[in-house]
């Protein structure tokens, strides 16, 4: 997860405490050490395996992970030890537990890939068993003083089990689709997970097919859910999708799509289902309008420069469809690349997005991005964007990196300039007053600083994280300030 403890020392991987991280069958996102240590392999050339979409399967770096270590480049043999302890740690059979404590100033309204604490504070406790065919996980959590009025929560709780080369579940887990690092135009963990039953593949190989091998390793994940209940249409519904495959070595493509139907009042039969895959919404059934999607295409190509790596990666989403592709586009660009000094390994990260839907190549179009003019609370659950923390109608960049320590303790640095709500005009529905829409008010132009720390201390894991902003920003909801401390305790048993 997103709690790290190690020594990298001569190569190898040393565990600093006899305490044991937490069982799952995959790595969620939010850890961006293991993040890195999985693009780096994966741009060597010694993982050959997607690495854009999130959690990640175990299965997917096992055999990888094993071969990577004997190789010449010293920097990528720690990156294969890091995920070898990890996947030993996490991916065996038992029964594992975490007790995190955490407390924070304020919720941070712009968020990336790391993990996200949306409560002043808070305790959960998370245990975890994982056997041969079967994992479960149970995360009961309080909330005090949240923006969604939810105080007891489950999220991060499932049922997963296996049957051949599929995985199934039942839950609420975290999901990140695409190559950003501050951004996915799709779906992130800027918002609480939402509950869903799933299906993906386990081991992403390759087809054995002569037809079909020329693909490459590939995945599908499709998941069904349903949205809360105060909203302008109580109880949508929700289906996602996402294909990736990787045709050549370093070249990762996604395809991924998210459809919102159904709910109070509005149809949800299987004939509304048949309309929404195919396409057949956007007025041309007038009242019986299936609902709403949006769509994306990504891709990321990852190269080794001598023994460090570079990639470079762009995505786009549109909200309508014209001629079977999407329309009215947003889009969103970045490079990464990797160097190791001052005895660690660093990720580096540039990246521009702009949600306005449009104006990156043709005329822009404000209020469409992320609403809808039925599902007028918009693609957003608990009042937080599902996709990027930005909303609709920005342009932003970043940029940012992480220094992992050799001692096992790690830095972060992010710097983010955003114009947002472009137009200063919104039509979002607030069903209930309780809920914080991180949704800006008007448009503002705002300069974001995220810096983060975590080591050890008293036999667990602390992560600090500061964010600044030069000015208070403001949402539909009211203001954020412009200073948030968090701090974050976690113990492993």
């Amino acid at each position: 997860m997103t709690s790290k403890h190690w020594a990298l020392v001569g190569g190898a991987v040393a565990c600093l405490n006899s305490f044991s991280a937490l069982a799952a069958p995959w790595l969620e996102p939010g850890d961006a050490r293991a993040r890195f240590a999985a693009q780096k392999l994966a741009d060597h050339g010694e993982m050959n395996r997607g690495v854009t979409t999130w959690p990640l399967m175990w299965s997917a770096v096992e055999s990888s992970s094993s071969s990577a270590s004997t190789a010449h480049e010293a920097s990528s043999a720690l990156a294969a030890a890091y995920l070898r302890f990890e996947m030993e740690e996490q991916a065996s059979p038992g029964f594992r537990g975490e007790f995190n404590l955490n407390a924070q100033t304020e919720i941070p309204g712009i968020t990336g890939f790391g993990s996200n604490s949306l409560a002043k504070a808070g305790t959960s406790v998370n245990l975890q068993w994982q056997g041969e065919a079967w994992a479960l996980g149970l995360k009961p959590a309080y909330a005090h003083d949240p923006d969604d009025d939810e105080e007891l929560r489950l999220d991060g709780s499932y049922l997963a089990g296996t049957l051949g080369n599929w995985v199934f579940g039942a839950g609420a887990i975290d999901r990140w689709w695409g190559p950003g690092w501050q951004s996915s135009l799709i779906l992130s963990n800027n918002a609480r997970p939402i509950p869903s039953v799933w299906m993906n593949r386990k081991d992403t190989h390759a087809p054995e097919s002569s037809w079909l091998g020329w693909i490459g390793p590939w995945d599908f994940t499709v998941l069904a859910g349903q949205y809360e209940s105060d909203r302008a249409v109580p109880d949508a519904k929700l289906i996602g999708m996402r294909f990736t495959f990787r045709p050549m070595d370093g070249l990762d493509i996604g395809l991924s799509r998210a459809i919102m139907f159904g709910g109070e009042g509005r149809p949800e039969g299987a004939s509304t289902i048949w309309n929404a895959l195919i396409g057949k919404d956007n007025g041309q059934l007038e009242e019986n309008d299936p609902g709403n999607q949006i769509a994306s295409i990504d891709a990321r190509y990852g190269f080794a420069v001598g023994e460090q790596t570079m990639g470079l990666y762009a995505q786009m989403m549109g909200e309508d469809e014209a001629g079977a592709f999407p329309a009215r586009k947003s889009w969103l660009f970045g490079a990464d690349w990797t160097t190791s000094l001052l005895n660690g390994d660093q990720q580096w990260f540039a990246e521009y997005a702009n949600t306005l839907a449009d104006d990156f190549l043709g005329d822009a179009i404000p209020n469409i991005t992320y609403d809808h003019s039925r599902y007028r609370t918009g693609y957003r659950h608990y009042g937080r964007n599902m996709a990027t923390s930005f909303d609709g109608d920005a342009e932003a960049i970043t940029l940012g990196g992480y220094h992992f320590m050799d001692n096992g303790s790690n830095l972060s640095a992010k710097v983010s300039y955003a114009e947002l709500n472009i137009d200063g005009a919104g039509r979002v529905v607030i069903p209930n007053a309780k809920v914080f829409y991180t949704v800006p008010e008007e448009s503002q132009k705002v300069a974001v600083v995220d810096l983060g720390y975590g080591t050890q201390l008293f036999n667990g894991w602390l992560d600090v994280n500061l964010q600044a902003t030069d000015k208070k920003i403001e949402y539909v909801s009211g203001q954020k300030d412009q200073w948030s401390v968090g701090v974050s305790w976690t113990y492993r048993f």
